[in-house]
Formats: structure tokens, sequence, C-alpha cells
């Protein structure tokens, strides 16, 4: 058990059998009446936001995730299949689960699953990843004088903005979380 004294960024509740990780948090003291906490939580599973206030010193349940690789292997329409690198059991992921991540996701990419009760219940992406550009337009060398950028399909099929000198086939770092190109692999 914890209480709201121990709350941070990144605690995972659970409230009623539903997991809620904490993404915000404030300790309010008014100048009447008792002191309570104003958090945003996310349901780990649907990645839902509500927002919830507890009374201070209230005691919560708190849950200890753990991370284990993943390897992704193939999907069947419906299911995104992962490989435990641990126990070598396939685990099949539902798209909703892995949500805007999907636009990054190639086979054999290494990603954390994370693992509730010896479950995996979720997956993440690396925060960056390195794609192929599958398409983009040619840049002109002098079109602007601060450095423009164009889009570019990368090898999964997801669009960025990319510098004017990125051409097909390079191999880019991309921050997943932003959508944001980082720099040229190769």
């Amino acid at each position: 058990m914890a209480s709201t004294a121990d709350f941070r960024n990144g605690l995972v509740l659970d409230m009623d059998g539903v997991l809620w990780t904490i993404t915000y948090f404030q300790h309010v003291k008014p100048g009447k009446g008792g002191a309570f906490v104003r958090t945003k939580l996310k349901n780990v599973l649907t990645g839902q936001v509500v927002e919830k206030t507890f009374r201070a010193g209230e005691k919560v349940t708190d849950v200890r995730l753990e991370r284990r690789p993943v390897n992704y292997s193939y999907t069947d329409g419906q299911f995104y299949h992962f490989m435990d690198a641990q126990t070598f059991e396939m685990i099949p992921i539902d798209a909703d689960l892995i949500g805007d991540q999907l636009k990054y996701l190639k086979e054999n990419m290494e990603c954390e699953g994370l693992v509730h009760k010896d479950k995996v219940i979720s997956v993440e992406l690396p925060s960056f990843v390195e794609l192929a550009i599958a398409q983009t337009d040619p840049g002109l060398r002098g079109d602007t004088a601060q450095g423009g950028t164009k889009p570019a399909t990368l090898e999964t099929g997801a669009v960025i903005q990319v510098p004017l000198f990125v051409e097909e086939g390079d191999v880019v770092r991309v921050d997943r979380r932003e959508d944001k190109y980082q720099e040229r692999v190769t």
C-alpha cells in the first residue's frame, strides 16, 4: 500500500482491478478545509486519461510492473505476435494496446513488454527507432535560407519531416514519441 505522499510520475496504481499510471500530480493545501492531491491517471491497457482527486494521506494499492525484452514476430491482421525473450513464448497483443506506436513497428524489432502477474499485458517500442526512407522527393540545394524540411515516408509507412539532404534509402533515427527526425544514420 502507498499513500498520497508516495505519489510520483510513473507510479502504477491498482484501482478496482484496473491498472493506472500517474502522469501528473499536484499537492494542494487550500486555506480552508483539508489538503488533497489532484492527479491525472492513464489506463495502462487502453491509454484512457482521467483526472482524479485523492484526500491527503489516502491509501492506494501500488503495483510493480516488470519490464521484459520481447521481439516482434508477425501480425495476423488482428493481433501482433511478440516472442518473450526469456521464455520463448508467443504473446498476442491487440493493435489497440499498441496504439500509435504501430507506425514504427517492423519485424524483429526489440521492444519492452510490461509484465503483471507473470503475464505480458502491454508492449512499448524503443524511444528511438532506426528506419529506412522508402519514399521522399529530392531536395534542391538553395531552396531555402534557413534549412527547410520535406515529408518522407519510412519503410513502415509512417510519414515524418526530414531535412532536404535526406534521400531515399537513407537510414534515419526517429524519436517515435514526438514523430521527429533526429539524425541520419547511413
